[in-house]
């Protein structure tokens, strides 16, 4: 049976028309009379409905209960005006007594969150009134019934009622479609189909490129995220640079707003004192924290306050803060970040500071720049005391899943639920299809897979490692050692079985040492860039197995065309496109030729492939239950020549003994100036350094640290426009980490390799595979997706069966693998404090140079 893709990727089947002249021949049994559909409605049977004239003021009751309180929408004057003239002239009389008006509004408040319309209802717009108007065709006497348009989207409604996905539309969750059709009916699945080729993890996979993306933007009056008016353009104008930066500060703005130590209470809060910070959350019990407009600080000389702005140096080269409303110096001499050494502070960040406002002793201190009053610099300077980065919230939170709750305690700290309808990836939404999903996931991961060499033996689908997804970052195909190192790794998944082939292998650029589109290196230009890709598919089509069954996701570097052919090879912009076709024709053939071969040895259609995507790129995984970003980026390197360097405490303590005095007296410069007497008390002490750290020790917090400021920040590129050039349009969206993913895997060849878990995200860091200046081992790394394995229980663990006896034959064997199982899961559930997630570890490769030796894999867990 050839192998098909999950049904949420198809594309949508041609509906076959009806036969509007059935014969009433008995030779083929039909009857004279056309058979009546299931929920068709007898349109003559009912009499006519008399319209009335209904008062908005007489139907508010009624539509506040069903929209305010139960859906959490806002009606405007105009909807409620829109909604009683529908009401009323479909419904008549009985809109009240037979409760046809609660079943409309609720159909239409039902519509119009599957639409993403915002908080406030408006009946201005055009939303409202394609919803009325396609409501208006499914009603007849003042009831909605089911017309053939809607009977086969919801055929299990009884006649007369509708169901809950009435208006969804048909067909798979294109990106066009993702906004305006997020039921479950479009998502044309059946949970009680068992179909074997479903079976499998790889087809519930999905790579969106950070062109494919859908283009969000959040809207501050609707405080909802909305698709923008008009599409994103390589040359925009120059004022969607601005919009950029205000797109940054409202997504953080309103996260700070929606944190509960940011929430202001009824009888009022009182004035802050100093920020708590315990790991990445403000914490407080009793006061709740304001945050204040730079502009709003005229006249308030000598008063603390707590600002949210960017990072800019202005002109002068002083470090200044700026927002919407204005800009202000700062002081950063007595500043100290919180928490001490954990995390990066930039130009180009947008942070907390906490701090005092002095004004200058000019007359036209208090004065803007501008005569408006907006983006101008305010006179004095703020003294800074602490600096901080905005806390980010989990994605359970900001997706406002049903399993928050359980996962993550900290939900409750929000006051909304989240922005559950919205479809960041073009995958469906949280609220629309994430729950089928998980439904999905469980059932694909707890299925029984038989192993081929044996098949009485059957090992649960988490067991094996298909949910795997390989991770190989900084591949120099220019370089020997390189290739070499491939060939082992691939050699080591190619001897497991096919249910233990991971799903995918991410290779990641630079592909090349040098830029050599731009001329260095040997300048051998485009032929020796695609001499190296022919290297690598001649590797390639060593293991049929891998390519297969996998699918291998290629994502380009700084060094790989065509952006490097302007760039040279420094930093280019962001998002990037994928490595031109001209380059991969002989590694695409060799997935062809696997792929044929397999078709023609086992009669089953194999549909391994290759997969070359943007630079940053995301890879969905059953829908918006499991998402990975994967970038390219030398971050670290940015992070340290870019950011401010705060005082450590040991080294102030340090200088104040100094000055205080020591025990060795220095010789003075001019001796008839200075008189040096002995000493009549003991010198002060003065507080040792800290003790030298490892370089492990030392390599995990650089981690640590570079994680909380990208998650914090939201956004895979936290610099200065001119430190990192993005396009202006894309970038919102395709460089945005809101909601946080699953996972994130940054490849930093100038990083060690890590994997650091913060707010339920796992950032993780490959490494270099080799190079020119590694040793013998490459170093690559494996996610494994989904929830971690569940743990057996002691009997399925224990070697006796119920009745005291020793078990024998295959439940000896099960016996022995639940047992090792169980101690695997019990060390690992030990390890991460007991807290349920996904398996991350970074793998060391045995690639000895030369001939001899065999590859082994050495497994670090984090």
């Amino acid at each position: 049976m050839a192998a098909q893709p999950a049904r949420i990727f198809r594309p949508p089947a041609t509906p076959r028309v009806a036969d509007t002249l059935p014969s009433s021949s008995p030779a083929f049994a039909t009857p004279m009379h056309p058979v009546r559909e299931v929920g068709s409605y007898n349109r003559s049977s009912t009499p006519v409905t008399l319209p009335v004239l209904l008062p908005p003021n007489t139907l508010r009751p009624l539509a506040f209960r069903t929209f305010t309180k139960k859906h959490n929408l806002t009606l405007s004057s105009s909807a409620l005006q829109a909604l009683a003239a529908f009401i009323g002239k479909q419904c008549g009389t009985g809109w009240r007594e037979e409760g046809l008006a609660e079943k409309v509004l609720e159909e239409v408040a039902k519509q119009w969150k599957k639409n993403s319309g915002g908080v406030i209802v408006d009946g201005q717009g055009e939303e409202l009134k394609t919803i009325l108007k396609e409501l208006e065709e499914c009603m007849h006497g003042g009831r909605i019934i089911l017309s053939r348009k809607l009977s086969r989207q919801s055929s299990s409604a009884n006649v007369g009622e509708i169901s809950d996905g009435a208006f969804r539309r048909p067909g798979t969750l294109g990106r066009e479609d993702s906004q305006t059709s997020l039921g479950f009916s479009g998502l044309d699945m059946d949970e009680d189909e068992e179909d074997e080729s479903m079976m499998d993890v790889r087809r519930w996979m999905r790579v969106v490129g950070a062109f494919e993306q859908p283009q969000l933007h959040y809207n501050v009056n609707k405080k909802h995220f909305e698709k923008p008016s008009q599409p994103p353009s390589m040359m925009p104008p120059p004022s969607h640079k601005t919009a950029l930066f205000r797109q940054r500060y409202n997504v953080i703005h309103q996260r700070l707003l929606r944190n509960e130590a940011f929430q202001t209470s009824s009888a009022g809060a009182s004035r802050h004192a100093s920020l708590q910070r315990s790991a990445s959350n403000v914490s407080t019990t009793t006061q709740s924290y304001k945050i204040t407009p730079i502009s709003n600080l005229l006249g308030r000389s000598g008063s603390t306050h707590l600002l949210l702005g960017m990072l800019t140096v202005a002109p002068a080269g002083r470090m200044t803060l700026s927002d919407f409303t204005g800009s202000i110096t700062l002081e950063l001499k007595h500043a100290k970040d919180l928490p001490t050494g954990g995390a990066w502070f930039g130009p180009g960040m947008i942070i907390l500071i906490d701090g005092m406002y002095e004004e200058s002793g000019d007359n036209d201190s208090g004065m803007l720049g501008t005569e408006d009053g907006v983006g101008g610099t305010i006179g004095g300077k703020f003294l800074a005391f602490t600096l901080m980065l905005p806390p980010c919230e989990p994605r359970e939170v900001t997706l406002g899943s049903a399993e928050s709750k359980t996962l993550h305690d900290r939900a409750i700290e929000t006051t909304s639920g989240g922005f559950g309808w919205v479809d960041f990836l073009g995958v469906g939404s949280e609220r629309a299809v994430g729950s089928r999903m998980r439904r999905f996931e469980q059932r694909v991961l707890s299925a029984s897979v038989p192993d081929p060499e044996d098949p009485s033996c059957i090992t649960p689908a988490d067991e094996t490692g298909r949910s795997r997804v390989v991770v190989l970052g900084d591949l120099l195909l220019d370089y020997g050692a390189t290739l070499v190192a491939l060939r082992r790794v691939f050699s080591i998944y190619s001897e497991e079985p096919t249910t233990n082939i991971p799903m995918a292998f991410v290779l990641v650029g630079n592909f090349v040492t040098h830029a050599v589109m731009a001329g260095g290196g040997a300048s051998g230009g485009g032929v020796e860039y695609k001499e190296a890709f022919d290297a690598l598919a001649a590797i390639l089509t060593e293991f049929p197995r891998l390519l297969q069954n996998s699918t291998f996701i290629f994502v380009p570097g700084d060094n790989d065309p065509w952006a490097s052919s302007a760039s040279g090879g420094a930093s280019c912009v962001l998002p990037r496109r994928g490595i031109p076709e001209m380059f991969t024709s002989r590694i695409k053939r060799a997935f062809a030729t696997a792929n044929a071969e397999a078709r023609k040895s086992t009669g089953v259609r194999s549909d391994g492939e290759a997969i070359w995507t943007t630079n940053p790129a995301r890879i969905s995984v059953f829908g918006p239950t499991h998402e990975i970003v994967l970038m390219r980026d030398d971050m670290l390197r940015r992070m340290r020549r870019n950011s401010i360097l705060f005082r450590k405490p040991h080294q102030k303590a340090s200088k104040a003994g100094r000055a205080r005095g020591s025990t060795a007296p220095s010789v003075p410069h001019n001796d008839e100036d200075m008189d040096i007497d002995p000493p009549s008390s003991p010198p002060p002490t003065i507080d040792p350094p800290p003790p030298e750290t490892s370089m492990e020790e030392e390599s995990a917090a650089q981690a640590l640290k570079l994680t909380r400021t990208l998650l914090d920040q939201g956004y895979l590129s936290p610099f200065n426009i001119n430190t990192r050039p993005v396009h202006w349009d894309y970038a919102p969206s395709s460089l945005s980490l809101y909601p946080l993913p699953s996972a994130l895997i940054l490849v930093d060849s100038e990083a060690p390799p890590f994997a650091v878990t913060h707010e339920g995200c796992t950032v993780l860091n490959p490494g270099r595979l080799t190079g020119p200046r590694s040793a013998s081992v490459g170093v690559g790394a494996e996610l494994a997706m989904g929830p971690a394995p569940r743990v057996p229980t002691v009997q399925e663990a224990s070697l006796l069966d119920s009745q005291g006896r020793k078990k024998t034959g295959k439940d000896a064997v099960m016996a022995e693998a639940f047992r090792a199982r169980r101690e695997r899961a019990l060390k690992d559930e030990k390890s991460r404090a007991g807290r349920p997630g996904r398996v991350c570890k970074w793998v060391e490769y045995t690639v000895l140079r030369g001939r001899g030796g065999e590859g082994r894999v050495r497994e670090a867990g984090f």
